[in-house]
């Protein structure tokens, strides 16, 4: 098989780059920038920071701010008639993964038309979408510098994944400094989602040598500095190394996809509009639990990973420890022990795993699972 690898054509990261991210900017050559962001970044001053350097530049721009943190198709038409309103030109996307896949469709059906509910599913576009900047503010979704985009479908509840080859953004810019003011629990959502991207690309059946190699890297800076980023927000070299771990874990499932925790989680934050992070971070440990039987000496690699001493161990005992380690991390920073403590119902578990099983993300899971399979894992994560 021939594989592809997608990626930004040009990524700004380390401390104090929002300056030379806004230089390129300006060298781009575009007329208007509709900026997508949302309350939270302009309460914290980050959109100021960012306004500053474009008014330095002279680089015109109009702001959309209304984006949810789950955001969803009305977000993503509401922002389109402000982009077309404005004749703005390209996108800004300024925040987290909330604000770049919004973006991301506001982006796509500026050049492709239509609803952003036909483009559910993979490379269903015909046409690049408008050029986009995705300038991140957490460390985790890597949303500023994947083809995915999650949106909310209001009506059926649920969350599309649009996986789309020309949803690529055209410049990602990760600023640890802009992640400074991330409160704990977003620290430790967002760092767990790195966590989940890293593992279920590593054991996905579209992996690579390539994608290994970032998410192992990934898996690494996580367990060593993820605790740290949670206990200090100040502590720069955690936020600047957890930056570079959320990126890696983007390259990684950005190119081998992803699993049954995403395809899980998506449901139950498009049914109860649930953090994202949080719900995979429940997941995680169940999903690998049952990809344990055909994954062993990949979990086992991710428990070495993880800084586990795996010396004498077999591969089987080697991908418990992983999932053990997962659990443990996930405990010291504070992530709640189950579903049901963020809302969930166990009378709607039949309908959340119907459509998990329809949620591309699943489609590159080790080990492909019957209704009864999914609705078990939602139980054991109760």
């Amino acid at each position: 098989m021939s594989f592809r690898f997608y990626m930004p054509p040009l990524s700004f990261t380390g401390p104090g780059c929002l300056k030379d991210g806004c230089d390129e900017i300006a060298n781009l050559g575009f007329h208007k920038a509709l900026i997508v962001t949302g309350k939270i970044v302009t309460k914290v001053g980050i959109l100021k920071k960012l306004t500053d350097f474009l008014d330095g530049h002279k680089v015109s721009y109009t702001i959309y701010n209304e984006t949810k943190a789950n955001p969803t198709t009305k977000n993503v038409h509401d922002g389109l008639k402000i982009l077309k309103e404005e004749n703005c030109d390209f996108l800004i996307s300024l925040g987290g993964g909330s604000l770049h896949d919004c973006a991301k469709g506001i982006g796509i059906l500026a050049t492709n038309g239509g609803n952003i509910k036909d483009y559910e599913g993979i490379n269903k576009s015909k046409k690049p979408q408008l050029p986009l900047v995705a300038i991140n503010t957490t460390a985790g979704t890597a949303a500023e510098m994947t083809i995915f985009s999650i949106i909310t479908d209001e009506e059926r509840h649920i969350k599309m994944a649009i996986v789309d080859k020309h949803m690529n953004p055209t410049l990602a810019i990760n600023d640890p400094e802009l992640m400074i003011n991330m409160p704990k629990g977003l620290t430790a959502a967002t760092g767990m989602d790195a966590l989940t991207h890293a593992v279920e690309a590593y054991v996905s059946i579209a992996a690579t040598p390539i994608t290994d190699a970032c998410a192992l890297m990934a898996m690494k800076l996580i367990s060593e500095y993820l605790r740290k980023a949670v206990e200090n927000g100040d502590d720069l070299d955690a936020r600047d190394k957890m930056a570079y771990a959320e990126y890696l874990a983007g390259m990684a499932f950005n190119n081998a996809s992803l699993g049954y925790v995403h395809a899980m989680a998506h449901q139950l934050g498009g049914m109860y509009d649930l953090p994202h992070g949080v719900c995979n971070a429940i997941l995680l440990p169940y999903v690998q639990e049952y990809n344990l039987e055909v994954v062993p000496k990949k979990l086992k690699d991710v428990a070495r990973a993880m800084g586990v001493n795996i010396h004498g161990m077999n591969d089987l005992e080697g991908g418990k420890a992983a999932i053990e380690a997962i659990k443990t991390l996930s405990s010291d920073i504070g992530i709640p022990k189950g579903i049901l403590e963020l809302g969930a119902k166990e009378e709607d578990l039949k309908t959340l795993a119907e459509n998990a099983l329809k949620d591309a993300c699943g489609f590159t899971n080790p080990k492909q699972a019957t209704l009864d399979e999914i609705i078990a894992i939602f139980k054991k994560s109760l």
